[in-house]
């Protein structure tokens, strides 16, 4: 597998807090566009190492754009653009010389509806890791990696079916599994359990407990309960109504238990309790 010396792990190049906790992300006054609408304002907050950090806020507040600022998937979007700057282990994420596709394989994506490839269970862990270089044992990764997802139990025996007859939950768990299989640094999760069934969500957020353990997680998520739950810190966003519609800005950031329990702003306790959302 190849490697983009602008986005290795620098971990002695990584700026660290007092609690010595390593910093991945540094994220310094983003302003998000999609031309000239500014959809995002003003966002500033750093991202630590092997937490996970929930993002909340009502709809059209920019959580999921904020989200996507990390992999670069806006750039895909036609007229969007990112004013500020975007560090990832120490190092400009935007710069030029950086490629946003070795970029997607250190800081992968779960998507809100599961998306597995309709190829075998086998294929769907195993193509990714086959397109970028993989060299090792295949069998021995896919059963890793179905295992890491909390998986292997369940599909071991038919590994040769569609990744589509599986059901919603394991779905989005091969998913989880495809994205692990290429070893990346960061998994990015956005809302991936809105369309789950609360059995199959209650697995999917013990498996985000375990995956901390040996990945970075940011997660954007709807339920208050599941960011109280799952997460390590919370950023919570809000909107303003502007002639274009709306501008998502980062109101507070701080542990979730803070957030939950004492927030420093009104509208957070507001959004918190219920009063709006």
């Amino acid at each position: 597998m190849t490697s983009n010396p602008e986005l290795s792990k620098s971990p002695n190049e990584a700026s660290t807090e007092p609690n010595s906790k390593e910093r991945v992300f540094n994220v310094d006054n983003v302003n998000v566009y999609y031309g000239s609408y500014l959809a995002v304002r003003d966002v500033t907050m750093d991202i630590y190492a092997n937490e996970v950090s929930a993002l909340i806020g009502p709809s059209g507040c920019g959580k999921s754009t904020i989200l996507r600022c990390f992999n670069r998937l806006n750039d895909l979007i036609a007229g969007a653009k990112v004013e500020g700057k975007i560090t990832y282990r120490g190092k400009d994420l935007y710069a030029k010389k950086v490629d946003p596709v070795e970029l997607r394989r250190n800081i992968g994506m779960i998507f809100q509806k599961p998306n597995p490839f309709p190829k075998s269970i086998y294929e769907n862990i195993a193509f990714g890791a086959r397109i970028n270089g993989y060299q090792g044992d295949m069998d021995d990764l896919v059963e890793k990696s179905l295992k890491q997802a909390a998986l292997w139990e369940e599909v071991k025996d038919k590994l040769k079916e569609s990744g589509l007859s599986l059901s919603g939950g394991q779905q989005q768990r091969l998913c989880i599994a495809r994205g692990i299989a290429i070893q990346p640094d960061v998994l990015l999760m956005d809302e991936p359990c809105s369309s789950l069934d609360p059995l199959s969500t209650l697995r999917i957020e013990e498996l985000i407990a375990e995956l901390k353990k040996q990945y970075t997680i940011v997660i954007v998520t709807h339920n208050m309960q599941q960011a109280s739950r799952v997460s390590d810190r919370t950023a919570f966003f809000n909107a303003r109504a502007i002639e274009a519609g709306k501008q998502g800005y980062l109101v507070e950031y701080d542990s979730t238990k803070t957030i939950f329990s004492n927030p420093a702003e009104e509208a957070t306790k507001q959004y918190i309790t219920g009063a709006f959302g």
